[in-house]
């Protein structure tokens, strides 16, 4: 992970922060922090489970919206940027015509592990949603072909962890079914389906 040289920024200059580039930075502690571009796994995964939650949001007809890259303010001079975030209309009314960096909760962030983002998806991610209040937060890892699904209960995560042909159980999404397998079949490209 490389630092951007900026020395320190206000979460309200991250909202407008546009160096020419089209680097993704998060706000970590008043420092913007380069995101390494993702891989083809990761994209594919990604836009395999932004379907699937679509899908499920469209079936239901609930009043939701999901959202690939999303930020989420996590403290004062502090922005995470989410894999995919399910938000309310309402929630996405407010920043119609804003940056999209959401500082009210969401109803569920997912969040998938690369080699460089361990640390960052299981340790930093998970303290700051919980403080945030994010009521579920999925850390699905290609890496140990597993996805853990982090429920809130008074104030900390209570984890989940899903593996092999195992169905991924949501609070968020209670009826929808998809196998831990199929997700990271997703990711590769010789998949068959």
């Amino acid at each position: 992970m490389v630092t951007t040289p900026v020395t320190s920024i206000t979460f309200e200059e991250y909202l407008t922060y546009d160096d020419g580039s089209d680097f993704h930075y998060e706000l970590v502690d008043g420092k913007l922090e380069l995101m390494n571009p993702p891989t083809i796994e990761h994209f594919l995964i990604v836009d395999f489970l932004d379907t699937a939650l679509k899908a499920e949001i469209k079936r239901c007809s609930s009043p939701w919206l999901c959202f690939r890259e999303s930020g989420v303010r996590t403290g004062r001079n502090k922005s995470r940027l989410t894999d995919l975030c399910v938000v309310t209309v309402e929630q996405a009314r407010e920043l119609l015509n804003a940056s999209a960096v959401f500082q009210s909760p969401p109803l569920l962030i997912v969040e998938v592990v690369s080699s460089e983002s361990v640390k960052r998806d299981y340790r930093y991610k998970r303290s700051e949603y919980a403080a945030l209040e994010v009521l579920e937060y999925w850390i699905v890892d290609p890496l140990k072909a597993k996805v853990s699904v982090l429920l809130l209960e008074d104030g900390f995560y209570e984890e989940t962890v899903f593996t092999a042909t195992q169905e991924i159980v949501s609070r968020t999404f209670p009826e929808m079914a998809i196998a831990v397998d199929r997700v990271f079949a997703a990711g590769n490209l010789n998949q068959g389906s």
